[in-house]
């Protein structure tokens, strides 16, 4: 296998397990929301919130991609191929279970919205502990681009 075909396959890798990541928190958070506008319409401006926040996971996967590309050249090395296969699969996975998880937190912060709790700005806190760890992976990505080069 050719050193660009190992990269390519971490690229695909950091965007596609991001995105699945993703569309699966979105899903959870817009099925809560379809749930809570039932009793509480008027609460529709913090279900978006709330709905958007594990799309957040897709674009660090996005970004990663951009961090790496000047290395995606037919003179890259097995190390370089290497380095940004393991980026793109740690960013993927973490992205991954981070927006899952995410979705999960803020459905349940918008289940209690549609019941009448005060509780957005609570949730928003809560549900950055998941996007923490997708901000990590990100900022290891870019300290491994770092090296690259």
């Amino acid at each position: 296998m050719d050193a660009i075909v190992l990269a390519y396959i971490g690229i695909g890798l950091m965007i596609g397990l991001s995105g699945i990541g993703s569309a699966l928190g979105v899903t959870i958070t817009g099925n809560a929301a379809v749930g809570a506008m039932k009793k509480n319409p008027d609460a529709f401006g913090n279900y978006i919130v709330l709905s958007a926040l594990p799309g957040t996971q897709g674009l660090y996967g996005f970004l990663g991609y951009f961090l790496m590309t000047n290395f995606l050249t037919a003179e890259i090395t097995i190390f370089q191929a290497a380095a940004i296969f393991g980026a793109g699969l740690a960013l993927g996975s973490v992205c991954l279970l981070s927006a899952v998880r995410q979705g999960q937190v803020c459905a349940s912060g918008i289940a209690g919205i549609g019941a009448g709790y005060d509780v957005f700005g609570k949730t928003l806190i809560l549900a950055v502990f998941s996007e923490l760890y997708a901000i990590i992976s990100l900022a290891a990505t870019f300290l491994i681009a770092g090296t690259l080069g």
